[in-house]
């Protein structure tokens, strides 16, 4: 049996507890986040990502969006932990956090007072693939004024969803978001980075951007390991067609490469080696093997503890 944490209690996550008529399901009303673990083979331990962090962010969007958080911080990293350890997870996951209105009622408004909370778990890879091919989407970012974008709303992912299927049905990996203004804005689903002659650039938030908590380590490393200074600079298409390299960030995704763009071979068309080389030390960090970085692993076996 698989648990997942549902309406204060932990549960077989094959029990069903949200009505066809909840108004969260129906209208889009409710926020998530997303948060990984990796399994270390050689410690025997797995080490959540910045776990805190995501908390944080979650709440942060439940603020925004006027879908009250009914845990603390701290209870639910608690409670992702015990659920974990009920599950006795011994492999890399992901973890899914989502808050929603819970009442049944038909109008799409905010002020219900309940708010429903569950936390999940998922163990399939996100993706499998070492490179990825994508499009520049024909579909615009939604913007501050819409839905904001800076926050996780579930209704948000409409516009991922829908820039995913175009570029998948016409053959791609995955497809990138321009704003209205036609700057580069993220992927579906990740931020994205550019390198040009030896600098890193990356959009800022103003251009309609989640800022990820991944893209906030990449550049943490960047800085930290390899003494390159991210600039938070808006481009256009243009610049992603001459850059030398590519590649996405996200806690699903990881650092992704990106080889080619709209049928475009970015570089050379492989791998480039500054791509590489934040790969390589992103996957070191995520599994608690660099010492400096261990303020960012919660390890879950060395201490054991329940939610209270």
């Amino acid at each position: 049996m698989v648990f997942m944490f549902d309406k204060d209690r932990f549960v077989d996550e094959r029990m069903l507890s949200v009505s066809v008529k909840n108004k969260g399901l129906n209208y889009g009303l409710g926020c998530i986040d997303g948060i990984r673990a990796f399994w270390n083979d050689e410690k025997e331990e797995l080490f959540i990502f910045r776990l805190e962090d995501h908390m944080k962010r979650l709440h942060g969007s439940g603020k925004s969006l006027f879908i009250n958080i009914p845990y603390s911080v701290e209870q639910l990293s608690s409670i992702t932990k015990q659920l974990l350890l009920l599950n006795q997870v011994t492999q890399d996951v992901y973890i899914r956090p989502i808050c929603f209105k819970g009442a049944n009622t038909l109008r799409p408004d905010l002020n219900d007072p309940f708010n429903h909370l569950a936390i999940y778990t998922h163990y399939t890879e996100y993706e499998p693939k070492p490179y990825l091919k994508v499009c520049i989407s024909s579909w615009t970012r939604i913007g501050s004024n819409m839905i904001p974008p800076q926050t996780k709303p579930t209704a948000g992912y409409m516009n991922s969803a829908l820039a995913n299927d175009e570029a998948t049905t016409n053959g791609y990996d995955g497809a990138i978001l321009l704003t209205k203004e036609g700057n580069v804005s993220e992927e579906a689903t990740a931020n994205i980075f550019i390198i040009r002659g030896g600098d890193v650039y990356t959009p800022p938030v103003s251009d309609d951007i989640l800022p990820g908590i991944t893209r906030d380590t990449t550049a943490q490393i960047l800085m930290d390991e390899m003494n390159i200074q991210v600039r938070e600079q808006s481009f256009t298409r243009v610049e992603l067609y001459e850059a030398d390299e590519v590649f996405l960030t996200g806690t699903a995704i990881g650092i992704k490469p990106v080889v080619e763009i709209d049928r475009r071979v970015i570089g050379r068309g492989q791998v480039g080696p500054m791509t590489s080389k934040v790969q390589e030390i992103y996957n070191l960090i995520v599994r608690g093997q660099l010492p400096s970085y261990m303020d960012y692993c919660t390890p879950l076996y060395a201490k054991e503890e329940k939610f209270k």
